[in-house]
């Protein structure tokens, strides 16, 4: 296997240089750009597996290059920044971000993020492929569908299956109130973050050992859910 490409796209070059050092040697390639534009161009140009991107770009806002470049492109995007609100780290999933490391951070904690990223894009086809998902004992087969644990069969209404379909589907990345209200919902209106409460609850009662401490269905607080694929 290729090793990865991985392009940094910031204005600091301290900051490229962390990037670089975390992924070179071992993990793979980078490629650097110091302004949004450039970013895009050398994306589309270079097609990077994976995109490290920060917010305080010169030229432009950077959930606008993150924006343009998921409308093109699949490969995994980690946003850099100083801002840690979730209202912020929404926004930037909405955008099409896949993950967020707040400033400052180790050296450590991104060659974590960065190995997670990679390890889910590689996953991403066996989720697309219609092969049932084995997990802590459950099988999920999202074509059935079924859900079942030591051969017994758990019954889900449609929306729970739904919800479970969206989430897997994008296992290991946090999916906001507002994607998976849009996804589960549609065009309903009504309060996002309620309507998931109620059902989220419900599906960890039926999937979880114990659903107070749930480790499939992780919440990220303010922002959604993340459903955790960990055999």
């Amino acid at each position: 296997m290729t090793s990865p490409l991985v392009l940094v796209i910031d204005d600091e070059p301290q900051i490229r240089r962390v990037v670089r050092n975390a992924v070179e040697p071992g993990m793979g390639a980078v490629l650097e750009a110091s302004t949004g534009r450039e970013g895009i161009d050398m994306a589309a140009a270079e097609r990077p597996q994976l995109v490290v991107l920060d917010l305080g770009l010169p030229d432009m806002d950077g959930v606008a290059v993150c924006r343009e470049i998921r409308s093109w492109s699949s490969a995994p995007i980690i946003v850099l920044s100083a801002r840690h609100s979730p209202q912020e780290k929404a926004a930037l999933l909405d955008a099409g971000a896949d993950d967020y490391i707040t400033k400052p951070f180790s050296t450590v904690e991104l060659q974590a993020r960065l190995r997670a990223a990679l390890r889910r894009a590689r996953l991403t086809p066996l989720a697309s492929a219609d092969i049932p998902i084995v997990v802590d004992g459950l099988t999920i087969d999202l074509v059935k569908p079924s859900l079942t644990r030591g051969g017994q069969v758990v019954h889900l209404t449609k929306t729970e299956w739904d919800l479970l379909r969206t989430l897997a589907k994008h296992a290991g990345r946090t999916l906001t109130h507002r994607q998976l209200f849009a996804e589960v919902w549609g065009n309903s209106h009504g309060d996002a973050q309620q309507y998931l409460r109620v059902h989220i609850r419900s599906l960890r009662r039926k999937m979880e050992t114990d659903p107070v401490r749930p480790r499939l269905i992780v919440t990220e607080p303010g922002v959604g859910y993340r459903f955790e694929a960990v055999p």
